[in-house]
């Protein structure tokens, strides 16, 4: 059994981890409250924006523009989206994994990697893909600077048909403690993106295809902004549980060690009561 010093230093160590964990906690926290109003403020933007480009590109169906399309999917880019640090759970893992399973069983030739955080590039160095890209993650203020820096790239990919397709894979945010790993496809937008959009008439001004020329590329940046943001305000969440989780757990078991020290120092004590009073017996 251990000494009641070993076990006392056991509770000061496990004191300052839950100090640690605590603090991170609060700091997640305060990154959270402003990563989910980015994101949420984002998505009606976002939507929109879809659903614009599939009622003007389903209306202007003569049109043709590189970024609308269709291949056969022989070679295909994932756009991953991972975190540059961990301790946020299995926050991490499970965008992997879902890759991971969006990419199947295509040949290793047929996929190119774009892969955002360095957790994401730890994990698919392991793996034999090709990786084309890689890109720390935007600092807390995302903004389309750091966006078009990447889409400049995924565009041009996909306009000189390296690649037939584009997919995005991260985590949609839900709440603190739910985060949902999504892939969705970037690249060729689909005509019907938002569903059966209304096939009305329009009159282009200018005319539509320099309409799509203007549009289309902002469209591509609005949804990789948008999974940006979404990944980021995920990330805090998942962070936060995970801290909360372990501050949690600290707590438990520094409630054990206390026991335990308290049970350790009442034998120790006993112990040395029972040396004294065997001594004095002995002296008679």
């Amino acid at each position: 059994m251990p000494t009641p010093k070993a076990i006392r230093r056991r509770i000061r160590t496990v004191k300052n981890i839950q100090k640690i964990t605590n603090a991170m906690k609060m700091v997640a926290a305060a990154r959270l409250r402003k990563a989910q109003a980015r994101a949420e403020s984002a998505r009606p933007y976002a939507q929109k924006m879809g659903e614009v480009m599939a009622n003007l590109a389903s209306s202007a169906g003569g049109i043709e523009h590189p970024l609308l399309e269709s291949r056969e999917e022989r070679n295909v880019a994932f756009v991953v989206i991972g975190a540059d640090r961990g301790l946020a759970g299995s926050y991490n893992v499970n965008v992997m994994h879902r890759a991971i399973s969006a990419i199947g069983d295509r040949s290793l030739e047929g996929v190119k990697l774009v892969l955002v955080g360095k957790k994401a590039v730890g994990f698919f160095k392991r793996r034999p893909y090709e990786t084309v890209a890689t890109l720390d993650v935007p600092g807390s203020e995302v903004t389309f600077n750091d966006v078009r820096r990447l889409t400049s790239q995924i565009r041009s990919m996909f306009e000189s048909g390296e690649v037939d397709a584009v997919y995005l894979v991260y985590a949609r945010f839900v709440t603190a403690m739910r985060q949902e790993p999504t892939v969705a496809r970037l690249l060729p937008m689909e005509r019907s993106v938002a569903g059966e959009a209304a096939l009305s008439e329009f009159e282009f001004e200018p005319e539509a295809g320099k309409l799509l020329g203007a549009l289309l590329p902002r469209y591509v940046d609005t949804q990789v902004y948008q999974s940006l943001v979404e990944a980021q305000a995920s990330e805090q969440g998942a962070r936060m549980t995970a801290m909360s989780s372990a501050t949690k757990n600290a707590g438990e078991m520094i409630d054990t060690l206390t026991l335990a020290y308290n049970k350790a120092r009442q034998a120790a004590i006993t112990k040395e009561l029972t040396e004294i009073v065997s001594g004095a017996e002995a002296l008679r």
